[in-house]
C-alpha cells in the first residue's frame, strides 16, 4: 500500500466508504460505474489511464468479511466483482507456462478448477481464486487433459514433472468456498464507515508511479473521491477544504 495512502488513513480515519462505483470485470479491467451505469446494471466505463490503474492495483485489498476494495487515500472504495477478485493471463515463455494476475504479478497455482459454465479458475497457496481470461482458453486447452469422473475434471501439464489437478466447481459456490463477496453494494449498502482500516490482501505495483488523491467531501458516502493522477507526488488534500 502506498505510504501516502497510509498517511491519509491515519489523518482522516472516519471517511465514509462508498460502494458500487468501481468494478473489476471478467477480463481484469477496472471499470468506473457512474450513477447511470449503476441504475442500468451495466459494467461501466473501462479505466484506461495507466498510472491510475497502477494506483488501484497497489492499493487493492480485502476486509475481514471478504469484501475487496481500493483504498483511495482516506476513503475505502468497495469493488463490484464480475466474478472473482483476481483475473489471470496465461502465457508460454520459453516453453514454460506462466500465470500473471491483473496487477502484473505472478500467480502460482496450487489447483485448477472448471466451473459448470465452462470457465477456468486457479487457486493459490493463500486461497486466492482467479478467473482465467477467456482469450487464453485455447492455450490452456493445449496443455489440459479432460476426464469425466466424480473426483476431478482433468489435469493440466503445468511444468515439467508437475501435473496440476483440475477440479469441478459450481460457479454459484465459488464466492463462498473462497471467502469473497462479489457485490459489496448488495450486502453493505451505501454510507458504511471505513474506520476499520485493517485489511488483508495484496497491494502491488511499482514505486515510480504515483497519484495525488483528492480526499472526499465530508459526508459524501456515495461517490468515490476523485483521484488526480500526478507523475511525481501523492499528497491528499484536507477533506475540510472540500466541505461545502
Amino acid at each position: 500500500m502506498d505510504e501516502s495512502v497510509k498517511q491519509a488513513m491515519a489523518k482522516w480515519p472516519n471517511v465514509p466508504a462508498c460502494t458500487g462505483w468501481l468494478a473489476l470485470d471478467r477480463r481484469g479491467v477496472w471499470r468506473m460505474r457512474d450513477e447511470a451505469a449503476q441504475q442500468a446494471g451495466t459494467a461501466g466505463t473501462p479505466i484506461r489511464h495507466d498510472a491510475l490503474n497502477g494506483f488501484i492495483n497497489r492499493n487493492y485489498a480485502a476486509d475481514e468479511s471478504g469484501c475487496w476494495f481500493f483504498q483511495n487515500g482516506p476513503q475505502r472504495v468497495y469493488i463490484e466483482l464480475a466474478y472473482t477478485p483476481w483475473v489471470v493471463r496465461l502465457q508460454r515463455e520459453n516453453g514454460v507456462l506462466r500465470l500473471t494476475d491483473q496487477t502484473g504479478a505472478e500467480f502460482l497455482p496450487q489447483a485448477g478448477w472448471l466451473d459448470d459454465a465452462g470457465a477456468v479458475l486457479f487457486s493459490d497457496e493463500a486461497q486466492r481464486i482467479a478467473l482465467l481470461h477467456d482469450h487464453d482458453l485455447d492455450l490452456f486447452s493445449e496443455s489440459a487433459r479432460f476426464v469425466d469422473d466424480d473426483t476431478q475434471a482433468g489435469s493440466l501439464a503445468w511444468r515439467e514433472n508437475h501435473i496440476l489437478a483440475l477440479k469441478s466447481i459450481c460457479a454459484a459456490q465459488v464466492a463462498e468456498q473462497f471467502h469473497f463477496v462479489a457485490s459489496p453494494a448488495a450486502t453493505r449498502g451505501p454510507g458504511q464507515s471505513s474506520a476499520e482500516q485493517t485489511a488483508h490482501g495484496s497491494t502491488r505495483g511499482s514505486a515510480h508511479e504515483s497519484a495525488k488523491v483528492a480526499a472526499p467531501t465530508q459526508g459524501s458516502a456515495q461517490a468515490p473521491a476523485a483521484a488526480e493522477v500526478s507523475a511525481a507526488t501523492a499528497n491528499p488534500t484536507d477533506p475540510a477544504q472540500n466541505a461545502g
